[in-house]
Formats: structure tokens, sequence, C-alpha cells
């Protein structure tokens, strides 16, 4: 077969009408060289406080992307043929063999997400020509290995060279913040901070769960046995993140239900949980009451919280026993807001210093429950399309279902939920041409003047974010927090 061409058509997902594509290039124009607001991802804070080269390219964008290698394994590849660590490690796999692996059935990607963000990755990052097949798998390999051994192509030259302005990343109340401090103290411009993720010591079904507590108490400090000590332990480790940077707090709990104990009764409860005899029940319930717990921190330190339910995660118990977590088999659920969300709400709902961002991998419930709520309730705003809806259709559904009641400024623009560093400008891209050939529509059918499209342009692309995530764009201090 020959070797076909490689290149990135500049009308790429906007409209196909003539009319509409017109405007969306002008919208668009005015809007693809914004900078980068990445306020929730998954990158390694160690990339940019060691500022080392990448390693080889199957290292750096195949085996970190579940995207990736769930696509392959459901056609019968196996993981260790591509490189992905393991339990007991890092498989002996030959990077190159596993790149030419990847090559080989990288037309399994065709009209998926990641081959429009590889290819724009292929072609922005690394300017290569060519389609990636199994005949061309070498070339690329020696092209983007050759690239990552210079100095134009180290985390924090990438960083610049993407214009990202301001990138958290994710971690837990027991993980080290020593990357976020190196950064700090570096004397480099970039902004990479963190986001508070308590799963490991508040979910009691969290492997390692009981392990978590006792690091958790050592770290803090504070009896984190005792329901008083856990829940102070919580407000001293997020003045940890704060002091780093943190501007959000993530939740990613199996459901969206809260709860309102009683003191006495959350005390209770927290008893049973530390010694390990809560059952599926009040394992739930014990989740619900933390998210509470945690919008009541919010309230008082000013740490944005998110909320990212509906995943039943580790889906496959073979998979998960031989290589552990966030292996491709996680599967989207049915979830309840409008009853998960109301002891939240019946507390906290109308507190407008409070802000609690929703998403969603259940899409039926973006017109029948997350508008409503979020065009209602002070606290709420949405995340965008999420995950598995992180896609120009999934963009486009999330738009036409969500704002005629919740209008625009009830959502939070795009965050590209991200472990793969260099997609993270193709993602953005998808997001800002998508928007931009739904406001040509709106501006088409005359329900916005081209001035009010043009300011939501911005807004979707870097404002909402900046706003909903209490980023100030000249300040890198951390959020003003309200008195307890």
């Amino acid at each position: 077969m020959a070797v076909r061409p490689l290149s990135l058509h500049p009308d790429r997902l906007l409209p196909a009408d003539p009319a509409l594509r017109a405007i969306a290039r002008e919208l668009y124009g005015a809007v693809c060289d914004l900078p980068i607001i990445s306020p929730h991802g998954h990158t390694d804070p160690s990339w940019f406080s060691d500022n080392e080269p990448f390693g080889n390219p199957s290292q750096l964008l195949l085996a970190p992307d579940h995207y990736l290698y769930r696509m392959l394994y459901s056609q019968g590849v196996p993981l260790e043929a591509l490189g992905v660590p393991s339990r007991a490690g890092p498989p002996d796999t030959d990077p190159r063999q596993a790149w030419r692996t990847f090559a080989a059935h990288f037309h399994l990607f065709r009209g998926t997400p990641s081959a429009m963000w590889l290819n724009h990755v292929f072609v922005e990052v690394f300017g290569i020509d060519v389609r990636l097949s199994a005949r061309t798998a070498d070339h690329y390999y020696d092209v983007i290995d050759a690239a990552l051994k210079t100095d134009a192509f180290r985390p924090r030259a990438l960083f610049d060279r993407f214009g990202i302005e301001f990138l958290a990343t994710t971690e837990s109340p027991v993980d080290s913040l020593d990357h976020h401090h190196a950064i700090a103290s570096s004397g480099w411009g970039g902004r990479v901070v963190t986001a508070y993720r308590p799963d490991p010591v508040i979910d009691p079904e969290y492997p390692g769960f009981a392990d978590a507590l006792e690091a958790f108490g050592e770290i803090t400090n504070e009896d984190v046995f005792s329901w008083k000590g856990y829940l102070e332990a919580h407000r001293v480790r997020r003045e940890d993140f704060i002091a780093a940077g943190a501007t959000s707090t993530d939740h990613g709990h199996p459901t969206a239900a809260t709860a309102d104990l009683s003191p006495a009764d959350a005390a209770a409860l927290f008893g049973k949980v530390v010694k390990g005899g809560a059952d599926a029940r009040e394992a739930e319930l014990f989740r619900a009451q933390m998210l509470t717990e945690m919008a009541r921190m919010s309230l008082e330190d000013g740490l944005v919280m998110q909320i990212h339910p509906g995943s039943f995660r580790n889906h496959n118990a073979a998979l998960f026993a031989s290589h552990g977590r966030d292996k491709g088999a996680d599967i989207p659920t049915r979830t309840d807001y409008v009853g998960g969300l109301k002891p939240l709400l019946d507390r906290f709902g109308n507190e407008r210093e409070l802000g609690i961002i929703v998403f969603t991998l259940d899409e039926s419930t973006y017109a029948r429950e997350l508008a409503p709520l979020a065009g209602h309730y002070p606290v709420l705003k949405l995340g965008p399309a999420w995950w598995f809806h992180d896609s120009p259709e999934g963009m486009r559904r999330f738009r036409e279902h969500t704002t005629e009641t919740a209008g625009f400024y009830n959502t939070v623009g795009f965050n590209d939920d991200t472990r793969a560093f260099l997609s993270i400008p193709a993602r953005h891209d998808v997001a800002r041409r998508v928007d931009c050939g739904f406001l040509a529509r709106l501006v088409a059918e005359h329900r916005l003047e081209i001035d009010e499209a043009a300011e939501l342009a911005a807004d979707l692309a870097c404002g909402l974010a900046r706003s909903a995530y209490r980023i100030d764009a000249n300040e890198t201090m951390a959020p003003a927090r309200r008195p307890a």
C-alpha cells in the first residue's frame, strides 16, 4: 500500500453548510490562538518540576493513554504488547515494537476523537506529513524520538509553546506536593497547580483505604480515627493544597448521592467506617455525607468543588487484578442528580460564594436534570462534555440539550481532563471549533448577533473557565478564602 499524505484541513469540524461555515470561520479565527486554560487534568507534575526530556514515543504517547489502549484491548491486543505497566511493573516490551503494534492497528481509530487528537499532534507538534500505518511506523518513531531528545521538546518548552496559561494536576491528600513546591521555587513562569482529590481517604471501598487513612494522619498530625480529627485533617491538608496553588477540589464518586446527617449520626457512621464494619449501603452514605462536608469546607476556604460521578470503575475484574486501576475498563452508569444532590443543595444551594461544578457520563440527564438544576441554583455550574462524551458529537449534544435552559454562563467552558500532555492543544482546538460552529448556527438563525457570538466564543474558550475556577490571569497566589 502506498504511503498516504497527512494534513489537517483548515475547516475541520466547522459546519458543512457554506453560509454557516463562513460565520464559524470568523468566530474561530478570533479565538484559535487564545491562551489555554486547563483547570482539571491528570498530567504528571514531575514533568514540569524536573523538566527532563520525555522518554520514547511509546512511553509518552501510548502507554499512559487509556483512550488508546482500551480500543486496542477490545480488538485483542494485549496491554503488555503496548508497554502498559501491570501490577508486576513495566513489561519487557521493546518500545519500538510497541509503536509498530500501535501503528499497525491505527485504522481502528478512524472516526474517533483519538484519531483527531493524535493527527493534530503528529502534524502540529512533530511536523509529520504522512499517515501513520504499519509501513510508516519506524519513520514516525524516529522523527518523534529525535525530537524528544531536543530542548525544544522538554516539558516546560512545550508548555510555553502550547500557550498554556494555567494547568491543574490532580493529587490525593496522601500524595506529596514536592513537585509543585519545586515548580514554584524554580523561577519558571509556567503556572502548574494542584487540585485536591480526596477519594482515597473518603471512599471506604477504595483499594488501600485503611493504609491511606493511616498516612493521612501521619501527614496532618491529626487523629484521623476520630470524626473531629478526621475533618480537621481535611482542613489542614486543603490549606497545604491551597498553598501549592490549588483553586479546586475533585470528587470521583460512583454516584451523585449527598447526605446531611446530624453530627452525632455522622460520627457514628464514621466510627463504623474506620473499624472496617461498613457495608455497601453505609459506604455509599458516608461518601454522600462527605460531599456535603467538602461543600461546607469549600464555603470556608474558597476552593471550587468538582463532582465527577457515574463511572463503574474497573469493570473488568481480571484486568483490575492483573493491571490495577485506570486501564480503560471504566463504564458509564445512570446517575440521579435531582434526588442525589438535594440534601447538599438544601443546605448550601443558595450560597453565592460557593462554586460547585457537576459533570456527567449520563447524557440523558442533560435536559431533564442538570440544565434545570444549574439554571436555578446559584452554586451549580455544568462541567463540559466529559470522558466518553469528550468528542465533537458529544460537545454538540451538550450544547443542544443544556443551552436553552441553563444558558452558556451556567457552564464552565472546556477542560481537557487528560493524562496525554501533547494532546491538550488538540482537545482545546476541537472544543473551540465545535463551539464556533454551534454559535454560527445561532447567528444564522438570527438568535444571536455576531458581536454577541464573538464574545461568547472567547468566553467559552477562556473566560468561563477563569471565572468558574477562580483563576486570576495576573495572580499566582491562592484564592481568597472566606473566614470560617
